[in-house]
């Protein structure tokens, strides 16, 4: 039996209530068992438990047990511990099906590959017991990029006219961050727009969560290049914009070329909907419509078309 974490609680955090003390986990392979008030102790370093992290998409809050948010009792500073889990699905585009998996290890070489590097969460990973790795995550004080945009009180032209040229800017310095990972032999893997974190003090955007792996043949970048299409879709349409709220007549007026080929119900020929959008900028997203011949092989060639999309949106 885990031995009870009381008298490490009451020497390194006397404020915590010792009724909620719980037991010390050196092996954490059983992440289920382990809830609040728990301590988990890693070499040298102890964390307590306070609760499960959770990602709310689409309206629905799921939990990730296997994600603890703590409190680094040695030095007081709040961490996220990922635990070790494994899991596989297979993520359709177009006609290919792509195998994707869950790697700790892998999210554990691109922590250290990006060590220092602002543009992505910092965090190290240390063994347990029983050889898991465990990844300690410095906690990034911010908004995902979501909610970030869909919180901006204000019309699609104003948005257009006044802040995307800056939301443009700074996510193509996410896409340049991609472009560091791929060039590095490193893929995301799990490219979404709740997965770029804007910090409150900096306004620096920052991926989080790397432990997605994939395997492709046909391109060994590709799943990643098209999360990189749908956040870009949702950044220039202030939203998403797809079949249940575009309106029965304008609808009628789309074929399915203007949709996404990821998810076929999103309009992604935008400037259907906001003519201002510039061309430039337009035939970047049709690249990942269901009508496109031609799709990007490499972060570095979507960057270049958005270059010129970014000075016309900003000479508009």
């Amino acid at each position: 039996m885990n031995a009870s974490a009381r008298d490490l609680i009451a020497r390194l955090m006397p404020s915590f209530p010792l009724k909620h003390s719980g037991k010390i986990y050196t092996d954490t392979s059983e992440f289920m068992d382990i809830s609040y008030g728990d301590v988990i102790v890693l070499n040298s370093s102890s964390f307590l438990v306070l609760r499960d992290e959770a990602e709310r998409r689409f309206g629905i809050e799921d939990p990730k047990y296997w994600v603890k948010r703590c409190r680094d009792l040695n030095t007081g500073q709040r961490r996220i511990l990922k635990l070790v889990f494994y899991e596989k699905f297979e993520q359709k585009i177009g006609q290919m099906t792509i195998n994707c998996y869950r790697s700790p290890k892998k999210e554990s070489r691109v922590l250290d590959l990006v060590r220092g590097d602002s543009r992505f969460m910092q965090g190290i990973t240390l063994k347990d017991e029983a050889g898991n790795p465990v990844r300690i995550l410095e906690i990034i004080l911010g908004k995902s990029l979501d909610n970030y945009v869909e919180d901006l009180d204000m019309d699609h032209r104003t948005y257009f006219h006044e802040l995307f040229p800056e939301i443009l800017e700074k996510f193509m310095g996410s896409c340049e961050a991609v472009k560091f990972m791929h060039d590095n032999g490193e893929r995301h893997g799990d490219i979404r727009r709740d997965h770029i974190f804007v910090e409150y003090e900096t306004g620096a955007y920052r991926w989080i969560d790397f432990d997605y792996a994939y395997e492709s043949t046909e391109n060994p970048f590709g799943l990643d290049l098209f999360g990189l299409g749908n956040i870009l879709q949702f950044i220039t349409g202030k939203g998403v914009h797809d079949n249940a709220s575009l309106g029965r007549e304008f609808y009628s007026s789309l074929s399915p070329d203007d949709f996404a080929l990821i998810f076929s119900n999103r309009l992604i020929n935008l400037k259907k909907l906001f003519p201002y959008i510039p061309v430039s900028l337009n035939r970047v997203l049709l690249h990942f419509s269901q009508g496109t011949y031609v799709t990007y092989d490499n972060v570095g060639e979507m960057l270049a078309d958005l270059k010129k999309g970014l000075d016309d949106v900003a000479s508009l």
